[in-house]
């Protein structure tokens, strides 16, 4: 059996920057273990897998270790792989996945993704945190993921985590952010539990990142920065109860992927 597999650089406005994600379109789901060694074998972040769905499709995301309930980065990169490969011309595109229905549209040279809002409550600095940085956060919130909320861009960027410490820590992963000089505010994700030490640009972080940024400027239309070593730019726009993330996407390679029978019982 082969499959075409495409690779795209999504929040990106060139190559080599963003965050990589894998595309594979296919007729019928896969072996949840045959999707899970392929995501593994890429070794990315997140591999997406697509099926048609009546006027949509599934879409599904797994790390090299998990698969997740909602990505940010590899859902924009799906709408890259549909709207510039594989000649979709539909106004907007749906997708059914784990956190519901999620709809992209083109928006410019780049992609307007609707997702839902997540609203993190503040908890106590949990044991070992700072530790885990190196650096003392002003507050800490939580919903599924924590969010450290530090004073400047110049920490966040200087973070430095360790990375067995940070397993230690409550909730799936570690969203780091502060205010940004250029853009309304930056951040960085770490979510070693997941199999990604560091995820370059995380639409999902997003979620949670622009409800909690809005509601401390004062406006729902947000321009951030996630300041990892490749750093993407996501737009912002809080919604009730969703989230508006927009961003550009550049496709760096299409591959074949070549599967042996005995594979699809994996």
């Amino acid at each position: 059996m082969e499959l075409v597999q495409y690779q795209v650089d999504a929040f990106a406005d060139r190559l080599f920057a963003g965050n990589p994600a894998a595309v594979v379109p296919l007729e019928a789901w896969l072996p949840d273990g045959l999707m899970q060694a392929i995501a593994a074998e890429n070794n990315l972040s997140e591999t997406a897998f697509l099926v048609p769905d009546g006027g949509g499709w599934g879409l599904r995301w797994f790390t090299p270790l998990a698969e997740v309930d909602l990505c940010g980065h590899a859902t924009l990169a799906s709408a890259h792989v549909l709207y510039r490969h594989r000649g979709v011309d539909l106004p907007e595109l749906a997708f059914a996945t784990r956190s519901g229905t999620l709809r992209v549209r083109r928006d410019g040279d780049g992609y307007l993704m609707d997702f839902p809002a997540r609203r993190p409550r503040p908890v106590a600095v949990p044991p070992g945190l700072a530790a885990a940085v190196g650096a003392t956060p002003n507050e800490v919130l939580m919903d599924g993921d924590l969010l450290a909320v530090f004073e400047d861009e110049a920490t966040v960027r200087a973070l430095a985590p360790d990375t067995a410490a940070l397993l230690a820590l409550p909730g799936r992963g570690l969203v780091v952010t502060a205010p940004g000089q250029r853009h309304d505010f930056v951040s960085r994700f770490f979510v070693p539990r997941v199999g990604v030490p560091e995820d370059p640009v995380t639409g999902s972080a997003h979620c949670l990142l622009a409800p909690y940024w809005a509601a401390r400027l004062g406006r729902d239309a947000l321009r951030a920065f996630q300041c990892s070593r490749r750093g993407g730019e996501v737009g912002c726009t809080v919604r009730g109860d969703r989230v508006l993330l927009s961003g550009t996407a550049r496709t760096f390679m299409t591959a074949t992927l070549h599967l042996d029978p005995p594979d699809r019982t994996g």
